[in-house]
């Protein structure tokens, strides 16, 4: 039996990925084993579904100046003698990394011991992690065609992003009955990130009444981010936070708000749902869900919404335009060349893994 180190951590989204690739690597009879760090996000994500998960000293790599940079190296240095233990230890065929911080003690060491590496970088350019990695590496696997112009050119593939097979087994009418929804009007779902967004909810909030008259609403705020105010006001719901009824959610939605991470608008784009995309500023971020929502736009996947435009009127204006010309955004979506990501990333891994 082949085995496989997955390694990716920090945030959701360098972990949901690996997650989707979980039933492939096992029909395909793979023992899977993950590293990340003691305590992130990655550590419980995992955990959930019982595979092996060993935690490993992280320390966050900076461009600019912060105390931490004199004791994260150290940090780095701790983690990637662990890495290297492990990797000795369990002998891997294979690491599949990606990114975050975490996983550049991981690919260091697999590159130490032999072991061949593929990473996943999900945004238009490679974050600073993924850049250190990316030397060290037998493939690259893109989520955009823009991303393989600033990859080594016989290493990028572009494969888009694995998606969760569960999401793809919404119910509408289980979406909507959870709701308390009918089929009467159709469904916005708004989605501002997993620890939601102030400044949508915020422009949606605002602008409730007019969307009511047209739509029904499913807000997905954020911890600590609901209203009670606005309970029971017929048409509206709002969750903090939802994990198993996001796939009912989903299909009973004819129009998605959302952020522009990579992620997410991967997803959108899998289950051909016309969107409008709020990036996050480049003031608040590096850039990267401005880019990667110009692309989408420029594919015709999505419409555009940034921070700095985003009023009552523009909001209301970019819903009525998505919806009226909801039939030609999927259409276009389900032209893609990206909807077979799981099959392509699992046939890389076979590849270099022989």
């Amino acid at each position: 039996m082949k085995r496989i180190v997955l390694t990716g951590g920090g945030t959701a989204g360098h972990v949901t990925p690996n997650i989707a690739l979980l039933p492939a690597l096992k029909k395909e009879g793979y023992d899977v084993h993950y590293i990340g760090s003691y305590d992130g996000i990655e550590r419980k994500l995992i955990e959930e579904l019982t595979i092996p998960y060993y935690g490993i000293s992280s320390g966050k790599l900076r461009r600019y100046f912060d105390p931490k940079n004199f004791s994260d190296p150290f940090r780095v240095l701790k983690g990637f003698m662990e890495a290297l233990n492990l990797i000795k230890k369990l002998k891997p065929d294979v690491v599949f990394s990606k990114g975050g911080f975490v996983s550049v003690p991981v690919v260091l060491a697999a590159k130490r011991k032999g072991v061949p590496v593929i990473i996943h970088e999900s945004d238009m350019t490679p974050g600073l992690a993924n850049k250190i990695s990316i030397p060290f590496a037998k493939k690259v696997c893109a989520n955009f065609p823009e991303t393989v112009k600033y990859l080594p050119e016989e290493k990028a593939v572009l494969t888009g992003t694995p998606i969760r097979q569960e999401l793809f087994s919404g119910n509408k009418l289980q979406g909507l009955d959870f709701c308390g929804f009918n089929r009467s009007k159709p469904v916005l779902l708004i989605v501002g990130g997993s620890t939601g967004s102030v400044i949508v909810n915020e422009a949606v909030r605002a602008v409730l009444p007019p969307l009511l008259d047209k739509y029904q609403v499913i807000h997905l705020c954020g911890k600590g981010k609901a209203d009670e105010s606005l309970n029971h006001i017929p048409g509206y719901v709002q969750f903090e936070y939802i994990k198993k009824e996001l796939s009912d959610l989903l299909d009973a939605a004819d129009v998605v708000i959302s952020r522009a991470g990579a992620n997410a608008i991967c997803e959108l784009l899998a289950l051909r749902k016309p969107n409008i995309l709020i990036p996050l500023s480049a003031a608040s971020s590096r850039g990267d869900q401005l880019l990667n929502a110009e692309s989408f736009e420029r594919q015709g996947y999505s419409y555009v919404l940034k921070e700095e435009a985003l009023t009552g009127d523009s909001l209301l204006n970019a819903v009525d335009a998505v919806y009226s010309n909801r039939k030609t955004y999927m259409e276009t979506m389900s032209q893609s060349k990206l909807n077979n990501s799981i099959e392509t990333i699992i046939k890389l891994i076979k590849d270099v893994s022989l």
